[in-house]
């Protein structure tokens, strides 16, 4: 996925099953972040900053969806316990994280596997991509967003 590209219409289901669509956010701009794994240090860094400013992003008009391949029920054990006012998208096909490059080999400690690049993608109206943030600061990630948008 590159800036100017239509997002996919199928978004996938959150924790509670429901279904998410683009056209479910028309007209509205749309955060979709992603990042590798439910209750690890830097994810939960990152959930926790953006639910610290979700209503902030809520007032530049934005809705906001975390995926991950992680599973329902381990998404709404995370939701629930850092209290997340926003949609968690469980991936465990992939087809979302590959349909924005974002399933792409890692490495860490000299071994090499296939992962979530943590990748934030700022959506328009319109349902393009606006602006892709991949150096994403997990400790201020929606002050990372705002900062942006303001640019």
């Amino acid at each position: 996925m590159k800036i100017g590209d239509k997002i996919p219409e199928s978004l996938g289901r959150d924790a509670q099953g429901r279904e998410h669509k683009a056209s479910d956010y028309a007209g509205r701009r749309l955060i979709i972040y992603f990042y590798p794994k439910d209750n690890t240090p830097g994810c939960t860094a990152e959930a926790c900053s953006l639910a610290d400013g979700f209503e902030r992003l809520q007032a530049a008009g934005f809705a906001l969806l975390g995926v991950s391949k992680d599973s329902m029920a381990s998404h709404q054990k995370f939701a629930d316990k850092y209290h997340l006012p926003f949609p968690l998208i469980a991936d465990e096909d992939l087809a979302l994280n590959q349909a924005f490059g974002v399933w792409r080999e890692k490495k860490m400690a000299g071994r090499v596997y296939m992962g979530t690049v943590r990748t934030t993608f700022i959506i328009d109206a319109e349902g393009r991509v606006e602006h892709i943030i991949d150096k994403v600061n997990t400790k201020a990630s929606a002050q990372q967003i705002l900062d942006l948008i303001r640019n």
